[in-house]
């Protein structure tokens, strides 16, 4: 049986993070467009998704600074 980390545990979340990573491929000027993205370089994916870990990070950061 697999275990997918590639799940939202929070459902109400899947159109921010889908939201983020749009906005997140836009800065890097990677082409990610609806549906199929086969023809996006590996390194071009990992950009995206550490671009995403790097912005929730940086808004935790911001938001522990806060209280």
């Amino acid at each position: 049986m697999a275990n997918s980390s590639n799940r939202i545990v929070v459902p109400e979340a899947k159109q921010a993070m889908d939201n983020m990573k749009y906005e997140i491929a836009k800065q890097l000027n990677v082409n990610l467009k609806q549906g199929y993205n086969g023809d996006l370089t590996s390194r071009d994916a990992g950009s995206i998704g550490g671009g995403m870990v790097k912005s929730m990070i940086e808004q935790y950061e911001r938001s522990m600074a806060n209280k």
